[in-house]
């Protein structure tokens, strides 16, 4: 009987291991994000940030944009940031309305990067603490929020806008939301 119990020890652990192999082969391809957005169709949460060129003027969401326009999360310090900037400045060019969120930087840093790199944005605020962040559900930079021009959050961009992410993503929700498309074909179309 003992001989008998300590093959079946050996054998439990032998079986899950064989399990879970089998589970991850059946996830091979498969999209592993998994995404919980709160934040879509809600309303851009209410926040006062200075401005960062201007640290004496506050800007609050009366003063955001009143048409459809992307929210962008950046840092000096990020490296994935560095490699949307041109793209930024590529949707700036053709009249896209861009607000950036310094987030958690160093004020120098990031006149400094802006002066080196351009500054893509219309409105560009500084939210040193985070606290705008972590209200919209903010995971990582660079991420990216569409807002409609009544001010809800649309869309939640993760990572890197390019052009393929852009054309994909951005732009087909930009366009519905500035054709004013009905909520249905918004909702198809942004998330």
């Amino acid at each position: 009987m003992a001989q008998h119990n300590k093959k079946l020890w050996f054998i439990i652990p032998l079986v899950v291991f064989a399990l879970f192999i089998v589970m991850l082969y059946f996830r091979l391809g498969k999209d592993t994000t998994i995404v919980t957005n709160t934040s879509l169709n809600r309303p851009v949460p209410t926040f006062s940030l200075p401005l960062l060129s201007n640290l004496e003027k506050q800007i609050s969401n009366q003063d955001l944009p009143k048409q459809p326009y992307l929210l962008n999360i950046w840092a000096s310090w990020c490296l994935t940031c560095r490699v949307e900037h041109p793209f930024l400045l590529k949707m700036a060019e053709q009249g896209i309305p861009l607000v950036g969120i310094n987030y958690k930087d160093e004020l120098a840093d990031a006149l400094s990067y802006l002066n080196q790199h351009k500054d893509p944005y219309t409105l560009n605020l500084q939210d040193t603490n985070g606290k705008l962040g972590i209200d919209l559900g903010l995971t990582g930079v660079p991420e990216s929020f569409v807002i409609d021009g009544a001010g809800n959050i649309r869309q939640h961009i993760l990572g890197e806008i390019n052009e393929e992410r852009f054309n994909k993503q951005v732009l087909p929700c930009l366009n519905a939301l500035n054709s004013q498309a009905d909520d249905n074909k918004i909702k198809e179309v942004c998330q």
